[in-house]
C-alpha cells in the first residue's frame, strides 16, 4: 500500500507534520547525479559491414530479392549472387552494371535438392566461401480459400516452405563442412501474423507463418555452430524484422 503524505504550507517555512524542506533537498540531489546511458553516441556508425562476405539471395532478380541484393551491395558485400530459375531481366542488368563483378547469377531450382547443392558448391568453388544464405524466393496466389485446389496449395509449400527448407540446410551444411559462422535469412510476410483483407490466401499465409517458426527452431539448433537465423516480414505500410539469433 502506498501511504499518500499531505504537506499544508502555514507561510512562515513550517509544516504541518512533515518538513518539505528535506524532501525537496533529496529530490534536488537525485536529479543532479550522473547516470549510465544507453544511448549511442552522437558519432556512432549505424552501417552493417559486409564487408568481404559471399552472399547467395534466391529469387533475387527482380523485386524484394533484387532490393535485398541492392541493400547487401550498399553495406559492402564483395560478391552478391542471384540464385533464379528465371533468366536476368532489365533490373537486374542494372544494378550488375552499378556493381562490376560484385552481382552475380547462377540459375537454380530451389523445389529440386540437387540444384540446390550444385549451386552452393559452385559459389564455393568460385568465390572460395559463402557467408550469408537469404532464402526468399517465393510464390503468392490471393483468391478464397474455398476456389483452392489441392495442387495449388501443394505448389505453394513445396516452393515457399520446401524450397526454403533445402535452402537453409544446404546453406547450413556449408557453413560447418567450411568453418563458417554463417548467417541465413527467411523472407516472410506481414501476413503471416495477420490476414491481408484486399487480397486473402489462407494458405500463403499459412507457408510464411511456416517459415517463422522455423526460423526459431533452426536458430536454437544451429546456434552450437555459430549459424544465425533471422526472418523479415515485408509489408506494403511495414515490415518486421524477426530476430532468433
Amino acid at each position: 500500500m502506498v501511504q499518500a503524505v499531505s504537506i499544508h504550507d502555514t507561510g512562515s517555512g513550517q509544516s504541518n507534520g512533515n518538513s518539505a524542506t528535506g524532501d525537496f533537498a533529496a529530490m534536488e540531489s537525485s536529479q543532479s547525479m550522473p547516470y549510465l546511458s544507453t544511448e549511442p553516441a552522437p558519432n556512432a556508425n549505424f552501417q552493417v559491414t559486409l564487408s568481404n562476405k559471399v552472399i547467395a539471395i534466391t529469387g533475387a532478380n527482380r523485386g524484394i530479392g533484387l532490393g535485398l541484393a541492392e541493400v547487401c551491395l550498399a553495406n559492402n558485400a564483395a560478391v552478391v549472387y542471384s540464385l533464379d530459375v528465371l533468366e536476368p531481366g532489365e533490373e537486374f542488368t542494372a544494378l550488375a552494371k552499378n556493381n562490376p563483378n560484385r552481382f552475380k547469377y547462377l540459375h537454380m531450382d530451389v523445389t529440386d535438392e540437387p540444384s540446390i547443392q550444385k549451386t552452393v558448391d559452385q559459389i564455393v568453388e568460385i568465390e572460395g566461401a559463402i557467408h550469408g544464405m537469404v532464402a526468399n524466393a517465393g510464390m503468392t496466389r490471393h483468391q478464397p480459400a474455398l476456389d483452392f485446389t489441392r495442387e495449388q496449395v501443394e505448389q505453394l509449400y513445396k516452393l515457399n516452405v520446401f524450397g526454403a527448407f533445402s535452402c537453409a540446410q544446404a546453406a547450413a551444411r556449408k557453413f560447418i563442412q567450411l568453418g563458417v559462422k554463417g548467417s541465413i535469412v527467411f523472407t516472410a510476410s506481414m501476413t503471416s501474423y495477420r490476414p491481408n483483407r484486399a487480397g486473402p490466401s489462407a494458405p500463403y499465409g499459412g507457408t510464411k507463418a511456416a517459415l517463422r517458426n522455423m526460423t526459431h527452431t533452426l536458430a536454437m539448433e544451429w546456434a552450437e555452430h555459430g549459424i544465425r537465423v533471422n526472418s523479415v516480414s515485408p509489408g506494403k505500410s511495414q515490415g518486421v524484422t524477426e530476430r532468433a539469433s
